[in-house]
This record gives C-alpha cells, sequence and structure tokens, in this order.
C-alpha cells in the first residue's frame, strides 16, 4: 500500500502544483488513500520532495533536481583531483593528483548509467582510464573532463 501511495504522490506533484500537505491530502483522498497528515509528511520525507518556486510565484511540491546536483559533484571532485587527460583510440586517460584517482573514477562510473558511450573504468592511485565504445565517444569525453577542469 505505503508502495503505491507514494508512487502516486509522485504522479500527483508531476501533474499538479500541490503547496500543502493538505493539498496532497486532499488529492490522495480523490485516489482512494485515506491518509493523515503524519503519513504524508513521512511519505514527504521518504520521496526527498523539496518545495520550488513555480512559474506563478509559489512554492510548490517537487522531486530534487539531482541532475544539477550531480553535475556539481562531478565538477568538484574534477577540479580538485584532475590534473590532466588525453585519449588513444577508444580509451580516456586521466591523470590525478596521489590517491585521488579512485574518486573520481567513481564520479564517471556513477554517470555511467546516462553515459551509454562507456563500457567501464579502472582506476589506480593516480590515474584511470574509460574505456569508450568509439574514438569519437573517447573524444567527446576527454573534451568534457577538460572543460570541466579548466572552469
Amino acid at each position: 500500500m505505503k508502495k503505491k501511495r507514494q508512487q502516486a504522490i509522485l504522479e500527483l506533484i508531476n501533474n499538479n502544483v500541490i503547496t500543502t500537505q493538505e493539498d496532497l491530502q486532499e488529492l490522495l483522498k480523490n485516489r482512494g488513500f485515506d491518509v493523515t497528515q503524519a503519513t504524508v509528511s513521512r511519505d514527504i520525507k521518504e520521496l526527498m520532495l523539496i518545495k520550488k518556486l513555480n512559474s506563478k510565484g509559489e512554492y510548490s511540491y517537487s522531486l530534487p533536481s539531482r541532475e544539477k546536483d550531480d553535475q556539481a559533484k562531478l565538477k568538484s571532485i574534477f577540479t580538485q583531483s584532475v590534473l590532466d587527460v588525453d585519449f588513444a583510440g577508444n580509451i580516456v586517460v586521466v591523470k590525478c593528483f596521489p590517491g585521488s584517482a579512485n574518486a573520481a573514477c567513481a564520479a564517471i562510473d556513477s554517470d555511467t548509467n546516462k553515459n551509454k558511450s562507456i563500457v567501464g573504468t579502472i582506476a589506480g592511485d593516480d590515474s584511470f582510464f574509460i574505456l569508450c565504445r568509439t574514438e569519437e565517444s573517447a573524444f567527446e569525453i576527454m573534451n568534457m573532463i577538460k572543460n570541466i577542469i579548466k572552469e
């Protein structure tokens, strides 16, 4: 029941402007979920919903923007650890400060699900390799990393 209710909450916030827990509670009741305000509050916390300013100037519930957070983390890790990047064929080589290659490589690995041009990675102490599907994608990844570290 909880999983269905939380799925309904996600659908409701994607399709409606919901500014209060009471509004969300009412919409859930209309869908057959008889819930208390405390249950709605717990669901909001578990789903990590936030309030964002919408186009009408109101704060309404929405999902956090993970993509921006992920990119900020990637940039932070890369600017603190990556020294240089190059490629040969379909392999990108990333040179890092000693001891920081694993963190930078893990940041790439967390993005691998979104980037289908990356086959996999392997990290050492001060460098890591990114195996790409094509030479063109290796060149693109190299340029992406160069842009991140020079900003």
